[in-house]
């Protein structure tokens, strides 16, 4: 695995880091996982104790990825999804929460966040690379096979089962969160290191603050010229939008979101950065506010306790 100790600012996803002005026995890493860089910065007593709990981290996430990914043919989800409709998957631990949280976050959303979304993203995966959009009948085909409903999770058995024909799960829009919090959650009951944070794409998971500081700052993108900047501890933020990933195809452009609706990326210009205490929650939550829109997402967000948004367009 390659490991890289630097110094880092810029944006990514959306999403602006700043430096404390004082880096004291602050040390910061930066590894390719999950398909996109994941970037930890750490409060240690020296850069041994900082190296080997960095090395920690990335391997973490590794491992988490032969579970979650939906590109590699012998990952754990990919297993599950070869499995036959109502027939339960003996699932691992890290299985069982990710898709209880999905669930959970698909019904308090109103299935603007939809694991089962699978064959939609790998088509549309495949015809964005084209410039072309699916054909009606496939497109028809893969928006038949989504149903969040139909997926059971049996927590004591640790079983989960997919009860509707020809579906296929994807992770996309929560792995990346969820690594987060599950890096934040190792530095500190570990390594005794909560003095972290750690930046997955366009998803931020915040330990306590650094040393003498009220927290972290975190500049947020909202569109190409407008930032805000907010001061975080214990907490997440993910923005959300298509300030970067967009694709124009006849004349109409495509964000990488994809709306389990049309079944297409969306049209519409807009991004949502949300802020909730947990990585896995504020990652599922800024892709389901920009589907739903301004509107009907700040409706479903005033169920949600401690949440804050921050919409641009």
């Amino acid at each position: 695995m390659k490991l890289q100790s630097s110094v880092f600012l810029g944006a990514l996803c959306g999403v602006l880091f700043s430096l404390p002005s004082h880096a004291q026995q602050r040390f910061d890493f930066e590894s390719v996982q999950m398909a996109t860089k994941f970037r930890l910065s750490l409060h240690a007593e020296n850069r041994e104790t900082a190296e080997k709990a960095a090395e920690d981290a990335f391997a973490h996430v590794a491992a988490l990825t032969a579970v979650f990914s939906d590109y590699e043919p012998y990952s754990e989800l990919s297993r599950l999804n070869a499995t036959k409709p109502n027939v339960p998957f003996k699932a691992s631990p890290e299985l069982v929460e990710i898709i209880t949280r999905s669930l959970e976050i698909s019904q308090l959303t109103d299935g603007a966040f939809d694991i089962t979304c699978g064959h939609l993203t790998r088509l549309w995966r495949s015809m964005k690379n084209r410039k072309q959009l699916p054909p009606p009948e496939r497109l028809a085909a893969a928006k038949a096979a989504m149903d969040w409903q139909a997926v059971k999770v049996d927590a004591q058995a640790s079983t989960i089962t997919l009860t509707k024909p020809g579906m296929l799960l994807d992770l996309g829009g929560i792995a990346k969160g969820y690594a987060a919090d599950a890096v934040l959650k190792l530095l500190r009951d570990k390594r005794h290191l909560p003095r972290a944070l750690v930046i997955a794409g366009g998803d931020i998971a915040i330990g306590d603050p650094p040393p003498g500081k009220e927290g972290w700052e975190v500049k947020l993108r909202s569109s190409a010229d407008i930032e805000t900047t907010v001061l975080l501890k214990n907490a997440a933020v993910s923005t959300s939008g298509d300030l970067y990933q967009a694709i124009t195809i006849d004349g109409t452009r495509y964000a990488h979101i994809i709306s389990p609706i049309t079944g297409l990326g969306l049209t519409k210009t807009v991004s949502c950065s949300v802020i909730v205490p947990d990585c896995t929650t504020s990652d599922a939550l800024a892709t389901a506010m920009v589907v739903l829109g301004q509107e009907k997402g700040g409706e479903i967000a005033k169920k949600i306790p401690g949440i804050t948004l921050k919409w641009g367009d």
